[in-house]
């Protein structure tokens, strides 16, 4: 038992350390530029909108807004993605919609956002201005065309339909597969 109670508490020690080496083989400098994380994820050549999206998620995976992601942002993006409790990651999604920053999604905003998703994930159900009618119809309380986040927190975690589509229409667990799968074009 004694060799058991000498380790360090059964923590992410082993796990980050296999991000970090794949983190490094793909990234030497230790700092991520756009350019390299479409790389990384395989997604070079999309259409303008599908480009416009993979810039959102990477400036607000880069938290310090240095125009690179490096190891522990890197690390703060993943704990977020596998480990986020579901009021994280709506307030992440939030932030993704939210282009503009201040602090309210409008319809054009989520549009453009769920349409660059699609350009990414294919075809889903139902159109961008479909899915963005029935968001706003569904929590925008007052009506004023817009969503502060208590509104779409509150209106997404009431809905079991709708957090379920947002989760899987957002999911960016496909894009942690090809990290952690390392995925390489063929040589």
């Amino acid at each position: 038992m004694g060799a058991k109670e000498s380790l360090p508490s059964d923590g992410p020690a082993p796990e980050m350390h296999h991000y970090y080496s794949k983190f490094m083989r793909e990234c030497p400098s230790g700092q991520l530029s756009l350019h390299e994380f479409k790389k990384l994820l395989g997604l070079q050549g999309l259409d303008p909108q599908g480009d416009l999206y993979i810039k959102r998620v990477f400036d607000i995976f880069d938290l310090n807004q240095d125009g690179f992601i490096d190891f522990l942002e890197f690390i703060a993006a993943i704990n977020l993605v596998i480990r986020g409790k579901i009021d994280q990651k709506l307030k992440w999604y939030f932030k993704l919609y939210d282009a503009d920053g201040n602090g309210c999604i409008d319809k054009k905003e989520l549009l453009s956002i769920f349409t660059a998703i699609q350009a990414i994930n294919g075809q889903t159900s139902m159109s961008a201005e479909e899915f963005t009618n029935m968001i706003f119809q569904k929590i925008d309380v007052n009506n004023d065309g817009e969503l502060t986040l208590e509104e779409f927190i509150n209106g997404v975690e009431r809905d079991e339909d709708l957090m379920e589509l947002i989760t899987k229409s957002f999911d960016l667990s496909n894009v942690l597969k090809v990290i952690q799968s390392g995925r390489r074009h063929s040589i």
